[in-house]
């Protein structure tokens, strides 16, 4: 068999076991070729049967068999060989991967995670976090003049302004329940006052003088929680009441009863329940980190940005306002904030590692400081998740970052933020502690660098593999130079 006709047979084999890509290993014996697959499913049996020089095929464990008979094996397996490679060296000089491409791969992971998360326990939660989102502008600004507040009273400045900064400051938050009951009822399909009337109900002074089956009741209790709980009630006799009430007297009866009945129940069973159970997530909480220390911070901290795409975050919110609302702040938020500061080492690392892919390069620096900001979606949808394992690394950064956080608490230095929704460096003015603003401060940007550091340390060395690199690491092809007119253009070389 002459030369050319080896490298034909090896031509026409190499399409039919499914490319180059699904070629492990190359090998031969006396009289067959022996190839290690990597899908066995991409192999047409048939038509390899048909190929001239082809003798059969024998499938043995791990290896595909191709018989060619002796003397013809030992030639067509090197011209097999070097189709193999010199395909792998021109997959290798396609176009770069673009930021544009991730970006569309991006916007469809998160559109297949939508879909994904359209459960009915997934989107009441969503329908919880709905609750809670309107309030985070009030609850940012309310922080932020609480510890303006604080911060002038320890530096005795001003001490006439500290009053009102204070009075400022805490006013909504002595309220809160009342706008979580108006919001439930809005996202519900209830009258929004109504669930505000209901809910204040748990604020209301009055509460201290009554008795619920011999517990003495304490304005507040129960929370946002328990507001939660109560409008939910609201809505519910609301409804029942539309379906029932004759018309002419429903303006009347029903935001009596709708007020009326979740109020007792609230008064007699809703308080006494919720305030359980927001003390019970106030104590899991410190205990959490007072004892797990290093380990929860590191899990939490960890398996933040997963949670995210599972849709799972949403669960917190009622959790990091109820904190809030007992404490002042909420001690989760600093450790799941190192969440972001993983994403930011990692994109970091992508782009100290492709120096030649301009296009997501240009997309990291556009993105990078909404991600110092703690604002993560366009580096995870743009960068991390759709090249993959970085995503993997910036969980790691997170981790190594709460970790460090977890330790702290756990030696003593105990603080969380006072409102939810910033992160990163946002949430330098909204931190709160008990040892003393300098020391929270300093352990935060501890934090904050390691997941820098680790997240990036981890993408740099682990978070590509060759062939990423061969991918990813292109420049786009340079234009052809304009040709005079009347000059003859030359014919492309075909690879």
């Amino acid at each position: 068999m002459s030369p050319d006709k080896n490298r034909d047979t090896a031509a026409a084999i190499l399409p039919l076991v499914g490319g180059p890509d699904n070629v492990g290993s190359v090998a031969h014996c006396m009289t067959r070729l022996r190839i290690g697959l990597h899908d066995r499913s991409l192999v047409d049996d048939a038509a390899l049967r048909a190929v001239p020089g082809v003798l059969g095929v024998v499938e043995d464990g791990a290896t595909y068999q191709i018989v060619l008979g002796p003397g013809a094996v030992a030639r067509v397996t090197p011209a097999f060989e070097t189709l193999v490679a010199e395909a792998r060296t021109a997959s290798r000089a396609r176009p770069a991967v673009t930021a544009e491409a991730l970006a569309a791969r991006g916007a469809a992971l998160k559109n297949a995670r939508k879909a994904r998360n359209a459960t009915p326990f997934k989107l009441f939660l969503r329908r919880i976090a709905n609750v809670f989102v309107p309030l985070i502008p009030a609850l940012i600004g309310c922080g932020i003049i609480a510890g303006l507040g604080g911060l002038l009273a320890n530096l005795g400045w001003v001490p006439a302004l500290v009053p009102a900064l204070a009075a400022i400051g805490s006013g909504f938050m002595s309220l809160i329940a009342v706008f979580v009951g108006h919001n439930t009822a809005k996202e519900f399909g209830g009258t929004p006052v109504l669930g505000g009337a209901v809910a204040a109900v748990i604020v209301f002074p009055g509460v201290a003088k009554i008795d619920a089956f011999g517990q003495h009741l304490s304005p507040g209790q129960g929370g946002v929680l328990g507001a939660l709980a109560a409008a939910l009630l609201a809505v519910r006799v609301e409804r029942w009441c539309r379906r029932r009430v004759p018309e002419a007297l429903d303006v009347l009866v029903t935001p009596t009863l709708t007020v009326l009945v979740p109020g007792l129940v609230t008064l007699y069973g809703l308080m006494c329940v919720a305030g359980t159970v927001s003390a019970g997530i106030g104590t899991f909480a410190d205990r959490l980190l007072t004892t797990g220390g290093a380990v929860a911070g590191m899990v939490l901290g960890g398996l933040f940005l997963p949670l995210v795409m599972l849709g799972l975050h949403q669960a917190l919110i009622p959790i990091h306002t109820t904190l809030i609302d007992q404490t002042g702040y909420t001690v989760l938020l600093p450790i799941l904030a190192m969440a972001g500061a993983g994403q930011v080492g990692a994109a970091l690392a992508v782009y100290c590692r492709l120096p030649r892919n301009g296009s997501l390069r240009a997309t990291i620096r556009s993105a990078l400081p909404a991600g110092l900001l703690g604002v993560g979606e366009p580096l995870i949808y743009g960068v991390s998740l759709p090249l993959g394992r970085p995503f993997v690394t910036a969980c790691v950064g997170g981790a190594a970052g709460g970790a460090f956080i977890g330790l702290f608490n756990q030696l003593g230095v105990a603080f969380g933020s006072t409102a939810i929704g910033p992160s990163g460096w946002a949430l330098f003015p909204l931190l709160e502690g008990t040892s003393g603003m300098a020391a929270t401060l300093a352990v935060y940007a501890g934090g904050l660098l390691t997941g820098y550091v680790t997240g990036f340390a981890a993408t740099y060395f682990f978070g590509f593999t060759r062939q990423m690199l061969d991918e990813l690491n292109t420049a786009p092809a340079p234009a052809p130079p304009p040709t005079a007119p009347g000059q003859p253009t030359e014919e492309p070389a075909l690879a």
